[in-house]
């Protein structure tokens, strides 16, 4: 047995922030019965939550928010007709479903790839039979995480691809997309999504003997299968398990069903404890695709009890008359699966919500034999909370407490004055949903008063860590997330400024040990997390500027380089960029003409209304070459934006190649060149810049040792300024996200609905220092196009950099478009579509994301208790 009420030794979880429902007088937000959340690997967060109206009519909301801006929520009406009782997003995060107490399941997905714009097109119907467990189908994929091997030098030795079989495939063995619920009635639905858009639902028994099902979950196999637990609720009664088959037979869905092995709970079979549990009230397999390990609760209405079972190939014994006859030899011994209890808590308070890992560690070294060892890695410890208002977190193994959490410290409020008004005593407030983040290194809470609340948890699991071992533990899932694509947001979370030097430049050491081909996968995201990195830190927060920089230079320049096309059809490998790569980095002459004759130029052949839409793109390259160069002469100023790529020749080259195209482009559309301010009329601007591009971009490049830039060219450099005009550059979005400005110990109280005014950090403070003044014209981050003071177009902004674009393009010529296919899903930063919110009428700067129009609700009145909240049986 284990004493969860043992207090964890060396660190706690913490509170990062509540956001909480402001009060209003003509209507009422209740938490829904049952409460359910969900939380993707995008970071976004769904829950449920019930609006009450003056004529006590209750609309099923669901709400959805990002972490970085849980106050900017996007409320759902979802038009369920009875309580929300799942919750699932899908693998890539920008899908969820929804099924209620009435049977029906929608699938809710994003519109135009926007996070505050949901549309459901398809479901299924079980009608008038409640929805106890739903899940999606697996699609196959399984990464593991081998701990052990976190000093390897290979991203394959740390992650590796597990054989795994989808629960469905089309034609090639293509995953076949659908989800799998459970009802109370005992019946299994699975509902398959075709290409072509229909859906073909199918509805089976589990089991022939029909009954109550008031528990269930749901776990895959890797051989395709899928496997349900169920329970009745009582604890006298047995576990069931069912191993469930789906198929596509004469375009008809068709589910097998089998029974497996069940449980009886250990609390029931002991004699002192028979009666003391009666009910169970938690059914959990350890993970989605582990369905040999499961996790019980069984409760009173004080208490509770944790199990953790596991399920096992024994051997039969053989009676020795069947030996003589036939004696068994090697691998042909008769075997038998049966459950076996691992491990078991003493008596709890009463569990109030369960929440298990995502992170797929690997078990292979850290079984029971290893759970008591001060190493624990995120990933092996699952959520407990309690209705006295705690939270434990415990190993998913052995239940051996790992960190504990008080709800009794109450988070102050940003605006709150320093006299803080006291507070009257009243029922415990406790968690009744939780979720952990994908990295588990977060946890969110919906509690009984439907406040919601965000906990970091550390990194060692509760236990202390030197500096060393932590910043480990964080680089390792730094790499799972640059690897699987995953929004690393709540790994931000731990990251100290102290911490950021070292972990980038560990980053970045990890990285070029990978393949060649691996690191040009990689390229773009390991940017993103280098400028999300050095936002925590005064000292690296410039650099913020250049990695912002650098995406944005080579998305330009792999834009540009495929719109060029070879002359001829029959043509070497190479394609016409990779020959302008080629002969640009052969060919060192500081005169762009020269450089120019070496190319085919009729492979630069492009239509004058594509050159011409291009030009905003044209302009900005030009316009950040000019500044670099004229920053040349302060290249000892480490905060000076700008300062990497002075000693990096690859983005040199990038550069230098791209004043080519454009001098070449020039010559067959004047208007498409950029456009220079210079003193002299005579002057031409695009010959001299390449020419000293040329010269610092010999200094640094790869063939030859690094040099010092001569006397010579800084003193050119520095007569730029009297030459041309130097312009001002954009360096960054306006940003106001939450993972910059919180501060450990110091939790925050924000306000669903209500942008707060944030403390500002040194380094965030730095960053306003870089990015646009609210008072000046907006700008299209991505088109380059100006929008003016109050830009009339509708827009849209991410929620982790701030960059904004216009929604709809103004531009229908063939090249943007294909520019502006790049930004559909992901953003400049890297993060994925759940990270572009609409911004209807960017009326004031994108300092801070607006969604309108809001709903038409308004926030509750009163906070209800879950417990028995009106409206709702007791």
């Amino acid at each position: 047995m284990c004493d969860l009420r043992r207090p964890a030794a060396g660190g706690m979880m913490d509170l990062a922030y509540v956001c909480e429902w402001e009060k209003w007088s003509k209507s009422t937000h209740c938490p829904s019965v049952p409460l359910a959340c969900a939380w993707s690997c995008r970071n976004l967060i769904a829950f449920t939550m019930d609006l009450r109206s003056d004529d006590q009519d209750l609309t099923r909301m669901i709400h959805i928010l990002d972490t970085e801006h849980p106050w900017d929520l996007h409320s759902i009406s979802s038009e369920h007709r009875e309580a929300i009782t799942c919750l699932e997003w899908d693998q890539s995060g920008s899908r969820l479903l929804s099924a209620d107490a009435d049977g029906q399941i929608k699938c809710w997905s994003m519109a135009d790839h926007l996070a505050n714009s949901w549309e459901s097109s398809v479901g299924s119907l079980v009608e008038g039979d409640p929805i106890v467990a739903l899940s999606w189908l697996h699609n196959g994929v399984k990464l593991a995480l081998h701990v052990e091997k976190s000093g390897a030098s290979s991203f394959g030795e740390k992650f590796s691809r597990v054989k795994f079989s989808p629960s469905l495939t089309l034609f090639g063995g293509k995953p076949m997309e659908g989800w799998i619920a459970v009802t109370v009635s005992g019946l299994v639905t699975v509902s398959l999504l075709k290409p072509s858009g229909q859906v073909l639902t199918s509805t089976e028994s589990l089991c022939r003997l029909r009954g109550r099902v008031a528990l269930a979950d749901i776990a895959f196999t890797g051989g395709g299968n899928i496997v349900v637990a169920t329970a009745d609720g009582s604890s006298a009664s047995p576990v069931q398990f069912y191993k469930v088959c789906v198929s596509v037979v004469s375009e008809k869905c068709r589910i097998d069903t089998e029974i497996l092995p069940s449980l009886f709970m250990r609390c029931t079979t002991d004699l002192n404890r028979k009666d003391k549990f009666p009910a169970i009230t938690h059914l959990k397999f350890l993970a989605r695709d582990m369905s040999e390990q499961v996790l019980l609760c069984a409760s009173s209405q004080t208490s509770s009890i944790v199990e953790c079972w596991s399920l096992r190939k024994e051997g039969l014994p053989v009676n020795n008359i069947f030996q003589q006859i036939s004696p068994v030899v090697g691998d042909k011994q008769p075997t038998i699966l049966k459950w076996r209890i691992l491990s078991a808590t003493n008596d709890l308070d009463r569990v109030s919500a369960v929440a298990l890992p995502k992170l797929p560690i690997s078990l292979t070294n850290t079984d029971l034999k290893v759970a008591s060892d001060t190493q624990f890695y995120p990933g092996l410890g699952l959520a407990l909370a309690f209705h006295d208002g705690s939270v434990h977190i415990v190993h998913r193994l052995s239940l051996q407490t790992m960190a504990v959490f008080y709800s009794s410290a109450t988070p102050r409020p940003v605006d709150e004055p320093a006299i803080k008004r006291s507070r009257t005593a009243g029922p415990a407030v406790h968690f009744k949903a939780m979720q952990l983040s994908w990295t588990s290194l977060a946890l969110v809470g919906i509690d009984n008063q439907g406040k919601l609340s965000v906990l970091r948890l550390s990194p060692s699991m509760g236990h202390p860590l030197e500096v060393g071992l932590a910043l480990r533990h964080l680089l390792f899932l730094l790499e799972y997330c640059m690897v699987t694509g995953y929004d690393w947001w709540d790994i931000l979370l731990h990251v100290q400024p102290s911490m950021v030097q070292s972990l980038v430049e560990k980053l970045h050491e990890e990285y070029t040990r990978q393949t060649a081909a691996l690191q040009q996968v990689l390229s773009t995201r390991i940017l993103a997390m280098k400028a999300s990195l050095c936002k925590l830190s005064p000292c690296t927060v410039t650099r913020v500027c250049d990695y912002h920089t650098k995406l944005f230079l080579i998305a330009i320049s792999s834009t540009l380089k495929s719109l060029l096309r070879p002359h001829f059809l029959n043509t070497p490998d190479k394609s016409p960029g990779d020959r302008l790569t080629e002969i640009c980095a052969k060919i060192t002459d500081v005169d762009i003409d020269k450089v120019m004759i070496n190319l085919k130029t009729e492979e630069f052949v492009l239509d004058m209304n594509t050159l011409q839409a291009l030009q905003q793109l044209l302009q900005w390259v030009g316009d950040f070459v000019l500044y670099l160069l004229a920053s040349l002469p302060n290249q000892g100023s480490l905060l000076r934006p700008g300062h990497s790529f002075l000693r990096d020749g690859t983005s040199l080259g990038m550069l230098r190649e791209l004043m080519v195209v454009i001098r070449i482009w020039g010559l067959l559309k004047p208007s498409c060149l950029p456009v220079y301010t210079a003193t002299s009329d005579t002057q031409d601007s695009m010959s001299l810049l390449f020419r000293l591009l040329t010269k610092l971009w010999i200094c640094c490049r790869d063939e030859g040792p690094a040099s010092e830039p001569d006397e010579a060219l800084v003193d050119e450099c520095c007569l730029l300024p009297s030459q041309l005009l130097i312009p001002s550059l954009d360096w960054l979005p306006a940003s106001d996200g939450l993972v910059s400005r919180l501060q450990p110990k110091q939790p925050l109280r924000l306000q669903f609905g209500r942008a707060p005014t944030l403390p500002g950090s040194a380094a965030t403070l730095q960053l306003d220092g870089l990015a646009r003044a609210p008072g000046q014209p907006k700008i299209d981050h991505l088109r380059r196009l100006h929008l003016g003071a109050c830009p009339t177009e509708e827009c849209k902004a991410c929620t982790r950099c701030g960059c904004v674009t216009m929604l709809k393009s103004p531009n229908r010529t063939t090249a943007v478009k294909q520019w502006e296919q790049r930004w559909i899903k992901n953003c400049l930063c890297g993060h994925g579509p759940d990270a572009c919110v609409t911004s209807r009428a960017a009326e004031e700067a994108p300092a801070f994301v607006q969604l309108g129009p809001w709903p038409t609700y308004r926030p509750p009145r009163t906070p209800r208790s879950l417990d028995h909240p009106p409206g709702h049986p007791k």
